[in-house]
Formats: C-alpha cells, structure tokens, sequence
C-alpha cells in the first residue's frame, strides 16, 4: 500500500510507485488534499491497480477495501506524510480512507515526511511523530535538508523516492543492513538504595536507549535492551532484561557480551552507591537535622565490557555527559581514551536528559569530531547506527 497525503511533494509519489512496482503489486491509497496535486489515473496507468480514494466509494475494490486491502499489505508507505497526516495517525483518526486503513494494517509502516522546516521541528509535530512510532511498526525515512517549496531552507524536503524504495525493499525482503547481528542497548538510570524507600538516581528518562533499540531492530539487528527503571514504553519486538542497580546492570550485560556484535551504553548509571543500606527506612528522628552518607563507586560498567570483550567485536559505543559546552568534546575524548571504546557519545546535559531532542558529538579514534544537534533523538540515533554500519 502507498499512501499519498496532500503536499507538493506529491509530484514525487509516482515516481515512488514506479519503483514499488517492479517488485511487488502496489496499491495506491490517496487523500482527498492529494488529489489536488496529483491525478488517481496517474498511478493506476503506473501500478495497474485502481487508486483507492474515498472511503464511501472505494472503486472495484469494494465497501470495505479499508478492511481487505490493508488487512493483505505486506507493507504500506506513506510518501509524503504531511504533518496534518502524522497528527491524525497518531491520534487514531479513521475519518478518510487512509487513516482507516492504517488502523487496520498490521504490516511495517514506513513514512516519508515532508513540509516546512518550522513545522517539522515544532514541539507537536515530534511528538506526534514519538506517539505514532509507539503505536505501529514505523519506520522513519527522511526528511532531507534543502532547499524548500515555500522557499525557505532547511530540514523538512521528502527524501528521495530511491531512498525510500530502497528502506522498503529491506523490509520487504525481512532484513537490513544488521541483519544477523546482535545488538546490546542499555538504557535508563539505575537506582542504588539508601534505605526500601529512598534511592540515589538521576533523570534519564530511557529515550536514547529506546531509539537505538528500536532503530538497530529496524535494520534487522536482534535487540536486547538492558534497562533501568524508565518513562518510556519499550519497543515492540526487542528483548528486554530489567534492572535497577548498576551491579545489576553490569552483570546482565557481561552475561549477554560473547554473543554480542556491537553494544551501546546509553545508560545514566549512578556512579556512586551508599558504602551501607539500612534494611528499614530512616527516620528524621534518628538522622537529625544534618545526614551524611557514605558513598563508594559504583562497578565502572564500560570498563569491564572493554576489558571482556574478546577480538574486534563486539564493537563498543560508550556515552558521556556534560553540562558545560565547551568542556563536551573534551570529556569525550578522555573517556574515549581511558576506557577504550570505539566511539563516545558526548552529551549535553541542557539538552538531551530526559527529553526528547538532544545535541551530541560524536568521538572517535583518529577522526574528526562530528556535531549533531539539536535534533530528535530518533534522527541521533540512527546516524549513531549509521557509525556502527560503517565500523562493522
């Protein structure tokens, strides 16, 4: 199924079927804001399928086309996905035929934004964009920088119909470019107790984590996700093992290493624990008006996945985290030395703890220093992968 919304990009979609249709029977659903940009005839003369256009007069498919045809896809794509259309898919709207039909569907979603810059970074719009990936098996192609049809530059062009035809036939075909690889993630902070009801911890909320987990599953990778207590939903088709101290955490993820390819430490572990846990919980009237604790490290979790790893693999991806810009690459650079991975991740925390875009460097051996951000940390975790692609 290839779905077109109502945006000049539109112009593109043919093309895009074209290329569908050289490898599987496409079938086009429009909106009605698409059919101002592009004829149905156009891609029933491409795909030799009747173009589906109304839900109330759905053609030689039938009254319930909503419910058959998209009930048979393999796949769906939508290209362009306008923001108006990722708003209503994420809200589960059912009003035309195409939000229908994406209800409906059980099949990979893969979607192509395209529309203004501004509108694309808008606080709503990656929101909704965040819900929607929650909801079904999206996969997010674009958008590109450039030059826009309002005339204005920036993030927000369609990406080109070969890109998305090529992400489509991966799915198609069921594998990616991680295909048969093993990918760990751990995720979230970790908790060290003070006492059963007090814990030492900070505010990561696990969304890094989930988007690595979720990008290296969409390229094929088997996913185990090693997490903390989080904010966020785990992603669907990922194995997932829980935590909470940092102990823990180390000991499921050298249980997991000689199996791993590649192993991505977005994890916030508390670096320090209290040297005694108090097996009740700690009064006022017995701490007073000033309590002290002791604290002892935590184990360094990075290290010892370092030091166990055996060989070139699995390829280890360290994160860091710092508050002051001018001291980001710096920190990455010395972690990156003194742990011996072979890429760290620096983070700002202004921008990236507990939300959803962040503003990263990225820092390997002998390379030049590459920023990103800010941006969704979706779009950071996929050129993360991207790396690991290359690396391995």
């Amino acid at each position: 199924m290839l779905g077109v919304t109502g945006g000049i990009a539109a112009y593109k979609a043919p093309a895009l079927a074209r290329l569908l249709a050289e490898h599987a029977r496409v079938r086009v659903v429009m909106t009605r804001a698409a059919r101002r940009f592009v004829g149905p005839l156009t891609f029933t003369a491409i795909t030799g399928q009747h173009a589906l256009t109304d839900m109330f007069d759905p053609g030689p498919a039938g009254p319930m086309a909503h419910i058959h045809e998209a009930g048979d896809a393999d796949l769906f794509v939508v290209a362009p996905a306008t923001a108006d259309f990722i708003a209503r898919a994420a809200a589960g709207r059912a009003d035309d035929l195409l939000g229908a039909m994406l209800l409906v569907t059980r099949a990979p979603v893969v979607v192509a934004p395209a529309m203004n810059v501004r509108m694309w970074e808008h606080p709503a719009t990656q929101r909704n964009l965040a819900l929607l990936r929650t909801l079904a098996r999206v996969h997010l192609v674009g958008p590109v920088e450039g030059d826009l049809a309002c005339g204005w530059s920036g993030k927000g062009r369609m990406a080109d119909p070969e890109e998305i035809h090529a992400r489509a036939l991966e799915l198609l075909r069921g594998g990616g470019p991680l295909e048969g690889k093993t990918v760990i993630v751990t995720s979230g902070p970790t908790e060290e107790p003070v006492d059963p009801v007090r814990v030492i911890t900070n505010r990561s909320s696990g969304r890094m984590g989930r988007a690595l987990a979720e990008q290296a599953k969409d390229r094929g990778a088997r996913v185990v996700l090693v997490r903390g207590p989080v904010q966020v939903a785990d992603p669907a088709g990922v194995q997932v093992v829980l935590v909470r101290t940092t102990l823990e955490m180390c000991e499921a993820v050298l249980e997991r290493l000689p199996g791993a390819d590649v192993l991505l430490m977005a994890a916030a572990v508390a670096d320090y624990r209290p040297a005694t846990v108090s097996l009740e919980k700690l009064r006022k009237a017995e701490t007073g008006d000033r309590w002290s604790l002791d604290l002892v490290r935590t184990e360094d979790v990075l290290s010892r996945c370092v030091a166990a790893r055996k060989g070139p693999l699995p390829v280890i991806v360290g994160f860091s985290l710092e508050t002051d810009p001018e001291r980001a690459v710096g920190a990455a650079r010395a972690k990156l030395r003194a742990k011996g991975c072979d890429l760290v991740v620096g983070n700002l925390a202004g921008t990236g703890l507990g939300g959803d875009a962040s503003e990263v460097t990225l820092v390997a051996p002998r390379a030049r220093p590459v920023r990103i951000g800010p941006a969704p940390k979706t779009e950071i975790a996929g050129r993360i992968l991207d790396w690991v692609e290359k690396r391995i």
